[in-house]
């Protein structure tokens, strides 16, 4: 008789788990790192083109990849908490 009762509802979790200032810090880093990079590319494009073309080159790797962390498109790895959608 036992299956025919619904299962017990999932305990409540509280939402606000400082989720935003987290966010903030992230958002903050990822600007950050997006800035030195472009300076970074900016300053290495006055040594000439040859330093100029590598220097956009990664610049622009560094930026895609700033880019992905920022969608929460890559990849989970063993041991790393899911990120929970609000």
């Amino acid at each position: 008789m036992a299956q025919l009762t619904p299962p017990t509802l999932p305990p409540t979790v509280t939402a606000g788990d400082d989720e935003s200032r987290q966010r903030l810090q992230f958002r903050l880093w990822q600007m950050g790192m997006a800035t030195l990079t472009v300076l970074t590319a900016v300053w290495l494009t006055t040594f000439g083109w040859v330093a100029a073309v590598l220097a956009w080159v990664v610049a622009k790797h560094i930026l895609v990849a700033l880019l992905m962390m920022g969608l929460h498109r890559y990849p989970r790895y063993k041991g790393e908490m899911p990120r929970q959608e609000t």
